[in-house]
């Protein structure tokens, strides 16, 4: 297959999209995951990453989801890092499930509750969307993660607007993520749910989106926006926390302290965190040392990494 010279589309389509991991994913050992996880986890360790959220979402069954998790777990054995999980069952559709979805989110929720048992994810997520799961099966899903006391946070109006933002806070979401069709009254429902506004920079620039999510109305009505990676093989291959700050401020137009901020104090609220994400008494001691002369730095500067040292519990 000729690839030089292909456009993003043709790549994407050549690598057989979410399936194409799945196929991969399944066909993986735990061992396997978390060796092709540590590069990339090295990578964010390196810029200063204390905690880092991880989904699953590309084994789309039982076996393979759970595998996905608990590799996730361990990751925090093997590196000086906090790992929060979250459970996407509800990413995509399987082959197996013959276009059923009705059927496949039966299966969705009748993982959830071993899940929570075996302590393998911190919250439930779901993707709400055309291509994905309609809001209906998405409610589902949550109604099944509040039962098995699990929290949730929602993929919402990437690339529609199915109200999701509203859902997501109806349901008392911890977040809803990309939000780039968000409209006025979902923007209103999330601030008075306190759910946060995650926002994908990365996605954006790499599907080459046109449709800017509601930054100045998310402002207005106070909601914290947060921003991460979404570091996945088909729609964000970054591992880089301070391109995506960069990002964020090019692309949204974020200040830099929004920027500071959304992956800091924000970041941790929307995986539940009350203990890190701001330097005050009786949290953990996680930081960064950075040899700049200010903090802009961080954000306009493109290609470089000035982490002088990195703080995790109060320890080297």
């Amino acid at each position: 297959m000729r690839l030089a010279g292909a456009s993003y589309e043709e790549i994407a389509r050549a690598g057989g999209g979410i399936l194409s991991t799945v196929q991969a994913t399944r066909a993986a050992s735990e061992d396997a995951l978390v060796r092709a996880s540590l590069p990339r986890l090295d990578r964010l360790i390196a810029e200063g990453v204390t905690t880092i959220e991880i989904k699953s979402g590309y084994g789309l069954d039982r076996e393979t989801e759970a595998r996905m998790l608990r590799a996730a777990r361990r990751l925090a054995q093997e590196r000086p890092v906090d790992v929060v999980t979250s459970f996407l069952g509800a990413h995509a559709l399987p082959p197996e499930a013959d276009g059923d979805k009705e059927r496949y989110i039966d299966a969705v929720c009748a993982m959830i509750p071993a899940v929570a048992r075996e302590g393998l994810a911190d919250a439930v997520d779901a993707f709400c969307e055309g291509i994905a799961f309609s809001p209906a099966q998405s409610a589902r899903v949550f109604a099944a993660a509040k039962a098995a006391g699990l929290p949730v946070k929602l993929h919402a109006d990437q690339l529609s607007n199915l109200h999701g933002a509203a859902l997501a806070a109806e349901h008392g979401a911890l977040s809803a993520d990309h939000l780039e069709y968000t409209d006025a009254d979902g923007v209103a429902a999330m601030a008075r749910a306190g759910t946060v506004a995650v926002l994908l920079p990365g996605a954006f620039y790499v599907l080459r989106e046109q449709q800017l999510p509601p930054v100045d109305e998310l402002r207005r009505r106070r909601v914290p926006i947060a921003i991460a990676t979404d570091c996945n093989p088909g729609t964000s291959p970054i591992t880089s926390l301070l391109m995506t700050m960069n990002m964020a401020a090019t692309l949204f137009r974020l200040t830099v302290d929004e920027c500071l901020a959304g992956v800091t104090r924000n970041a941790a609220r929307a995986l539940g965190r009350a203990d890190i994400g701001t330097l005050e008494p009786g949290k953990q001691c996680d930081l960064a040392i950075w040899g700049i002369e200010r903090p802009a730095e961080l954000v306009y500067r493109i290609g470089f990494n000035p982490l002088h040292a990195r703080i995790r519990k109060g320890k080297p």
